[in-house]
């Protein structure tokens, strides 16, 4: 017999004498036999399929039947919708107010920054009260030092003050503020100016800055001096500083002379 798709059958030629005969078998027994053989395939993969699919999915983690891959106490609250939180009852009653607590306003944050200021000067006013025993500006009005008035003479007095220390609210030698300087130093000429920057400006006359000389004043927004030639100024500078004379730093000011 050969092994192929044909197929052997035996006829009987005479009496106990087979005779092997090769029979072709038809097309339609060929795709039948396929056929049969298709389906069972078919139904083999489409049973693994199922098998598959009907696995829980923790079948496909390795290591599955540890307690890596189990279900938390949280997912399992989850998944029973566990909403249930109990509270003290004793927090049904606190309440909350604002007695206990206080906030400083703006103005009150400024108000003591204005105080504290306040403090301070006075006390660098004490210190300086008893750091000096000479005349004041009022005892130098009643009797001048320097009857005759005169631009020279008030700018070399000034000069000699260099030096003094600036102290705000200042107007003696035991320290100057810029106003103070100034009016110092022409009580000692008989001639009375208030305690202010402005005040001295409106007290004189506006000059050019070309007929200016030593001795005139320098006007300021909130400052002055003694002009002391050549674009510089004599003045009591601020906190810190003492009397000097420097370069004009700013073109925003304006020539003032007293006694015209």
């Amino acid at each position: 017999m050969r092994n192929d798709d044909s197929k052997s059958i035996t006829i009987a030629k005479a009496p106990g004498e087979p005779i092997d005969r090769p029979v072709t078998p038809t097309p339609g027994h060929t795709s039948r036999r396929r056929g049969a053989l298709g389906n069972v395939v078919v139904m083999a993969l489409a049973t693994g399929m199922v098998a598959t699919v009907a696995l829980p999915a923790y079948a496909f983690a390795p290591g599955s039947n540890g307690t890596r891959f189990g279900a938390t106490a949280a997912t399992e609250m989850k998944a029973a919708q566990a909403q249930h939180v109990m509270v003290d009852e004793q927090a049904t009653t606190i309440t909350v107010a604002r007695d206990g607590y206080t906030a400083t306003s703006e103005a009150e944050l400024r108000q003591a920054e204005a105080d504290a200021r306040r403090v301070e000067v006075a006390s660098q006013m004490a210190a300086y009260a008893a750091a000096y025993s000479g005349p004041s500006v009022g005892d130098l009005l009643s009797s001048p030092a320097y009857p005759n008035y005169d631009l020279a003479s008030v700018y070399k007095v000034a000069l000699q003050y260099q030096g003094v220390p600036y102290v705000y609210g200042g107007a003696t030698p035991a320290g100057f503020d810029c106003s103070g300087f100034i009016m110092y130093v022409y009580a000692q000429f008989g001639i009375g100016l208030p305690h202010s920057s402005s005040g001295q400006g409106a007290a004189g006359t506006r000059i050019s800055e070309a007929d200016a000389r030593p001795g005139d004043l320098v006007i300021m927004d909130g400052h002055d001096g003694f002009y002391a030639g050549n674009g510089n100024i004599l003045h009591a500078p601020y906190e810190g500083a003492s009397v000097r004379v420097q370069p004009i730093w700013t073109s925003n000011y304006y020539i003032v002379r007293l006694g015209i």
